[in-house]
């Protein structure tokens, strides 16, 4: 297996899924799995779901021809179809959470159990530490954490298929300089799957990837992670993936931490995510998934950058001018998180709202203007911004 078969693949992933994705929305028209417009939803019209669909023929076909024929494999595949259909039947009924959950952790025992775990992790300054059977239930919570996080992030036109095709591009790269061809194959598959149905998901959509794309694409990422970089003995291995997939991560603990504070059920959708707070500063559809690919992309090439910039010979010797490329595309990423975070997410939002409730009641004093933009910014609780840019089609 060589990069080019990764490149194969990529490719045969991406023709099927862009060829397939609009008979998986003739279907979801026809089994009535059409997303409608809410007030927590950033779509206008009816969309038809089931997108994931279209995905998984594109993992299967591909992965069938291009993946090592093992037991690996092949549960990996199972798995795939396996919660593809769970997703896809929540979207046309609907489960309750509790199901979701159920079909999550089954669907995860499948690979873990054929070996798609994490046996040890290596530390720095303390080596590898074996997990030992902790290992089994730690790789399963890993994968359903994983297909939460991306069902999570899906709230915008393209978002989370643009996201998770970087990711996994990065993946891909990463997995290949560290000898695990298998996994950079898969990589470069969903990759390829997840930009061929962005053809027909980037603002405005035509389709929607739904749970059953969203729940696949998690396991697929997890499973990538697991047998790319964390059955290695690379030191860095447990901190690429957290950097590769930093936006989705942030994005769902930020959301579940405001949950919690405020005694809400974690699962009850809520309008605190990055895209939602980007949609009430005025932001379109397209800016927003164009910061967040920004803002991801910039992560995913630094943790690609930490494989391949010669910055150390590995005896604690640093090479100065490599070394200050790698600073400066960590400084790169932070300033992409610094103006997405600090600039969209606070400062815009709070100078914003502050002129539209004084607008809207211009007796009110500054005290209590700022009190009441303290209060919607903790509890999420506010009326959608519009703004003469927030219809804007870019």
């Amino acid at each position: 297996m060589t990069a080019t078969d990764a490149l194969l693949a990529c490719a045969a992933a991406f023709a099927v899924a862009a060829l397939t994705t609009p008979l998986a929305a003739m279907l979801a028209g026809r089994v009535g799995a059409v997303d409608q417009p809410r007030p927590r939803g950033l779509s206008s019209r009816p969309t038809p779901l089931l997108g994931g669909l279209a995905m998984l023929a594109a993992v299967l076909f591909a992965g069938v021809i291009w993946l090592p024929w093992d037991g690996e494999t092949r549960s990996i595949l199972i798995a795939a179809a396996l919660i593809a259909l769970v997703g896809a039947v929540d979207d046309a009924v609907e489960l309750p959470a509790w199901a979701k959950l159920a079909g999550q952790i089954l669907v995860a025992v499948i690979p873990v159990a054929a070996g798609v775990r994490v046996n040890n992790v290596t530390l720095p300054f303390a080596g590898a530490v074996e997990l030992g059977w902790v290992g089994y239930p730690l790789t399963v919570v890993g994968l359903v954490a994983l297909m939460n996080v991306v069902n999570f992030s899906d709230g915008v036109d393209g978002l989370a298929a643009g996201v998770c095709a970087i990711g996994a591009a990065a993946f891909a790269i990463i997995a290949f300089d560290l000898d695990r061809a298998a996994a950079g194959i898969l990589a470069a598959i969903v990759a390829g799957a997840s930009a061929g149905f962005l053809l027909h998901n980037f603002p405005p959509a035509k389709v929607f990837m739904g749970d059953s794309g969203a729940n696949l694409l998690g396991l697929l990422l997890g499973c990538v992670a697991v047998q790319g970089t964390l059955k290695t003995n690379a030191v860095v291995a447990v901190v690429l993936p957290l950097v590769i997939l930093a936006v989705p991560l942030l994005d769902t603990g930020f959301v579940v931490a405001k949950r919690l504070k405020y005694g809400r059920p974690v699962h009850v959708a809520d309008q605190n995510h990055f895209h939602h707070r980007m949609a009430r500063i005025g932001l379109s559809p397209r800016r927003t998934v164009a910061y967040l690919y920004g803002w991801t992309f910039s992560l995913a090439a630094l943790a690609v950058a930490v494989r391949f910039v010669p910055y150390s010979d590995d005896h604690g010797h640093f090479n100065l001018g490599w070394t200050m490329v790698l600073v400066a595309l960590g400084l790169v990423a932070l300033l992409a998180s610094v103006q997405v975070i600090a600039v969209l997410e606070i400062m815009g939002f709070r100078g914003l709202r502050a002129r539209q409730l004084s607008a809207a009641n211009p007796e009110r004093s500054d005290q209590e203007i700022t009190s009441e933009v303290s209060r919607e910014m903790a509890t999420g609780e506010w009326d959608a911004v519009r703004t003469d840019r927030a219809g804007e089609g870019d």
